[in-house]
């Protein structure tokens, strides 16, 4: 593990806040997947993939993918039974990770730069174990990696709907008593260290994205399977046997960024350090004043962590001296996200 260096900011396009990628539905194995596709502005882009967490969608990287389109030809797809993507037969680590390398293998992209958050991430940390030629690069952000002290996350108050009868039915009654509003707004303040950095237009969309949810018969059932899938993975990972997430972890073997925010209150904040730790070729960024999805909080931040990383494994397309001279360290202070500047450590 070392620590994560910073891309100089002034080579990331100009502030603005873009809608959301175009989103398309395409058909695998007899289902629709929704994607939505951030072209790249630059030639010779290399393909990146990246993967919401539990109850997001791929709008959640809106943000980062066009920060990086100068070098990433993005995708973002919605897991089945989230976004707008049809529901799927199992919510499990095991099977959402078969469906990101059958899109994979679909699109005919691979490898790719994988991006993962949360849930996402622990998806992704599988597809790199098991499939490594299909995989480039790894970034994590909050990786949603094994834990058992549920104190430390506000998830742990869903674990008494895991065990009554029919808990799905329990949490579509709920989702139907909250307004799409206030459930917008309940979301991102579990979600976001600080909410002057999220835009008035990232709050409708997130809006919207829940009135989707509402609309949508499947997603309660897709919510509480897939957290009883996650929370299984969790207690598999300190028994015996190969498919434990931290033994995948550690046969990691491409290059990896793991991003975290000391201000994490759905996975543990000593999730990030230790999954540095475990993947043998890792760089940790962690980051003060910052919560569960830094690509959406502080995406310029993450942005310059992930050329970085694209620099350090593609050395041939490693800047001149004045670009690499900038972006030396990753021990710095007031980054200039909007919202207010904050540490960036390990």
């Amino acid at each position: 593990m070392k620590r994560a260096a910073l891309w100089p900011d002034h080579l990331l396009p100009a502030p603005h806040v873009p809608p959301p990628w175009p989103g398309r539905h395409v058909p695998l194995d007899g289902t629709l997947v929704h994607v939505r596709d951030t072209p790249a502005t630059a030639p010779g882009a290399e393909p990146a993939l990246y993967l919401h967490g539990l109850g997001g969608s791929a709008q959640n990287w809106t943000d980062l993918a066009g920060l990086l389109a100068g070098r990433l030809d993005g995708q973002a797809i919605d897991l089945p039974g989230f976004g707008r993507s049809e529901p799927g037969p199992r919510y499990t680590i095991p099977a959402f990770a078969d469906r990101v390398v059958r899109w994979i293998e679909h699109s005919d992209r691979g490898p790719v730069h994988l991006f993962g958050n949360s849930l996402g991430g622990a998806v992704a940390v599988r597809v790199a174990a098991l499939r490594p030629e299909l995989v480039r690069t790894l970034t994590l952000i909050s990786p949603a990696l094994p834990f058992l002290d549920f104190r430390r996350s506000l998830q742990g108050r869903m674990l008494p709907v895991l065990v009554i009868p029919r808990g799905e039915r329990l949490a579509a009654w709920r989702l139907a008593q909250v307004a799409p509003e206030v459930m917008a707004q309940q979301v991102m303040e579990s979600c976001v260290a600080d909410l002057t950095r999220i835009s008035e237009q990232r709050r409708q969309e997130a809006i919207d994205e829940i009135r989707v949810r509402y609309d949508a018969a499947h997603y309660a059932a897709a919510y509480v399977r897939t957290f009883r899938g996650l929370v299984g993975s969790f207690l598999r990972s300190y028994l015996p046997g190969e498919g434990a997430l931290w033994r995948q972890a550690a046969s990691v073997r491409v290059p990896t960024l793991v991003v975290g925010g000391r201000q994490d209150r759905l996975v543990d904040v000593r999730v990030a350090p230790q999954t540095a730790r475990v993947i043998p070729d890792s760089r940790l960024l962690l980051l003060d004043g910052v919560g569960h999805v830094a690509q959406l909080e502080v995406p310029r931040v993450v942005a310059r962590a992930v050329l970085a990383l694209l620099g350090e494994a593609a050395p041939a397309a490693t800047p001149g001296p004045d670009e690499r001279k900038s972006q030396a360290t990753a021990l710095v202070t007031g980054t200039g996200e909007s919202g207010g500047g904050h540490d960036v450590a390990v």
